[in-house]
């Protein structure tokens, strides 16, 4: 059944006949869909179409479950690659602007680590106190749900799920149709091994060599890089990529001191240097670690002297100064020049940085956020030249581990037996048997993770480091997004029919010229795939063969044979973005249909691709 929370919010947010008319239905299950031509429908769901994306909106559920599984998904662009890439959130107050606002994190994520994958989310409404069977069973519904959607869409973990959800799909859909696996199904531990968390630290590494450069600019004048024994970090929040970070900065940079660390329950600041390794053992036994710290210190280290500072109020770690600050907690605004946003702290009473590295998501697409977001920026890069490394810069070393699962397949002989799948405990027989090979499957696509980030992000630091020393005018979250909009457009360049294409509503060879006005009107397509009764295109019917049934007053007895055009003209899924222009221009159509074997699988029509141009052409004309 629909979640209730799910259903109350579709009610209030779509008409009746829109509820009624856009369902698909497929044995128990039901979607609703809408693409960047449904600017209307999408405004009502609190989404704006952009240049950017939707590619697609589906809100879906299971009408038949016994427990309440429902959920959104949002394909925000597939420009890069298919299918898009990112992580299913499990939250009772789910909704499809939020799925959208990460699913455009996830589109300049994955452009920055230049993954050939295009940027998706996805979201399960479901309450938080379902007890562990019941959330497996919900994991499960929602995998089946996502099936329709295996070749646009590739889920991963995120809020309220983990790798024991995502073997949980792999068991439902494939090996291949998740990432983020457990070892044993070849995956790549990415929380464990802190593949997030490497990313940010090899930022830092990077910008020690690369600020240097900054200071033709004047806020940057002054730039002092110390020593490495005198470089200082403080990491708000410190969790999975918190402990993680502050870990790999004593490997990768021995002497480097973790000056202060926050979590839920407050902060510790030592000018001296905090025991890493006891806080991340600690952490790993119990999570929270400031409070517990700080009443045990002397359990851990002998007393020093300066003693080590405990406050119960987390934010107010960032009033104190260090070299480099690390923002790894979940919490977007950390940082703001006016105190209504409510951010963690405001810039008139943060400490004094050199850099400030984006370990937590704070991308956010809505024009109110990116306007205090180059607010922010202007006070504390521009006028106190505090360098900024965007988030999607530097983070991105989660996906580019759990892209590796996609980019080196499983070999045949790995995948779960088709007849298999669904079956979980003879799926653990089956991977227990294949152990050893699944593990070294593992190591591989690990060993090719940790070179390919180690690549990515310095390019990307050396990238936002040219584009700042050249225009001075230029702020960090704009160079962020020009280094993402750039592989963008590269990857616009080589769209074809099955990357461009929209759904195309259909209708059944037998009925009423009056009912294709009605679907036409409600779907807001210009075109209808007329099809026969084995599913085959018999014809389309167009707005323009509509208003001649009408002007003749026959639209009420003719059926659709009558007046649809049988000879269409149609591209195949592989056509280019060149041939489908010719096509339309040489036939002064306006749409087309996209067939694949005999079966229509989608639209194309001048605005889609006249709306694909105008974006190359706006990237193009992008400063550099």
């Amino acid at each position: 059944m629909i979640p209730a929370a799910m259903r109350i919010f579709l009610s209030d947010h779509l008409p009746a006949r829109t509820l009624e008319n856009r369902l698909v239905v497929d044995g128990s299950r039901r979607y609703l869909e809408f693409g960047p031509l449904d600017i209307d429908r999408l405004a009502r769901l609190d989404i704006t179409v952009d240049a950017l994306g939707p590619r697609l909106v589906a809100c879906m559920w299971d009408e038949e479950s016994e427990l309440e599984i429902g959920g959104y998904l949002v394909v925000d662009n597939l420009a890069m690659g298919r299918p898009s890439m990112g992580g299913i959130r499990m939250l009772p107050d789910v909704t499809p602007a939020a799925i959208f606002n990460l699913a455009r994190g996830m589109t300049l994520k994955n452009a920055a680590a230049n993954l050939p994958y295009g940027g998706g989310k996805s979201g399960i409404v479901a309450r938080r106190d379902l007890s562990h069977p019941e959330h497996t069973q919900v994991v499960r519904g929602f995998a089946h749900l996502l099936q329709r959607y295996g070749e646009i869409y590739l889920p991963g973990p995120d809020v309220g799920t983990n790798d024991a959800d995502m073997k949980q799909i792999a068991i439902e859909n494939g090996l291949d149709n998740a990432l983020s696996k457990p070892v044993e199904m070849g995956g790549n531990r990415i929380d464990a091994l802190g593949a997030a968390a490497g990313g940010v630290v090899i930022a830092l590494q990077a910008l020690l060599e690369e600020m240097p450069r900054l200071r033709s600019l004047p806020q940057f004048s002054g730039l002092n890089i110390p020593p490495r024994n005198e470089l200082t970090v403080l990491i708000q929040g410190f969790g999975a990529v918190g402990a993680h970070a502050a870990r790999i900065l004593q490997e990768r940079l021995p002497g480097v001191k973790v000056t202060g660390v926050s979590d839920m329950i407050g902060y510790l600041y030592q000018p001296m240097g905090l025991p890493v390794a006891e806080l991340f053992q600690l952490w790993e036994r119990h999570g929270l670690v400031t409070r517990r710290f700080y009443l045990h210190e002397y359990d851990y280290q002998p007393p020093r002297p300066s003693p080590t500072k405990f406050s119960s109020a987390p934010d107010d770690l960032l009033r104190e100064s260090a070299f480099c600050l690390i923002p790894a907690a979940p919490i977007a605004n950390y940082l703001d020049t006016e105190v209504t946003t409510n951010p963690c702290m405001t810039t008139d009473r943060m400490g004094n940085w050199a850099v400030i590295i984006e370990g937590a998501n704070t991308y956010s697409p809505l024009p109110a956020r990116k306007a205090a977001r180059a607010r922010m920026e202007r006070e504390v890069y521009r006028r106190r030249g505090i360098l900024i490394a965007t988030d999607y810069l530097v983070n991105s070393g989660g996906v580019i581990f759990a892209a590796q699962e996609h980019l080196i397949k499983t070999p045949a002989h790995l995948h779960i037996p088709a007849a298999m799948l669904g079956n979980a405990p003879a799926v653990d027989r089956w991977l227990a048997e294949h152990a050893d090979a699944l593990d070294q499957l593992a190591r591989q696509r690990l060993a090719a993770a940790e070179v390919y980030r180690e690549q990515v992000i310095r390019n990307n630091m050396r990238e936002l480091v040219d584009l700042l020393a050249k225009d001075a005018d230029l702020l960090p979250c704009e160079a962020a997004e020009r280094i993402s909009v750039r592989r963008i457009a590269a990857g616009e360049r080589d769209k074809t029919a099955a990357d461009l294409m929209e759904p195309i509503p259909t209708i059944q060879l037998g009925c009423s010229v009056q009912e294709a006005a009605a679907r036409m009107i409600e779907s807001g397509r210009s075109m209808l795939a007329v099809l026969g009764e084995n599913g085959e295109l018999a014809g389309v019917v167009t707005e323009w063969d509509i208003t001649q049934a009408a002007a003749r007053g026959d639209q009420k007895n003719n059926t659709l044979a009558e007046i649809m055009t049988r000879q269409v003209i149609s591209v195949p899924p592989d056509e280019n973005i060149l041939g489908m222009v010719r096509k339309l221009e040489h036939h002064g159509i306006s749409a087309m249909p996209v067939v694949d074997q005999g079966r229509v699988v989608g639209m194309i029509s001048g605005d889609l691709l006249a709306k694909s141009s105008l974006l190359r052409l706006l990237l193009s004309e992008t400063p550099s």
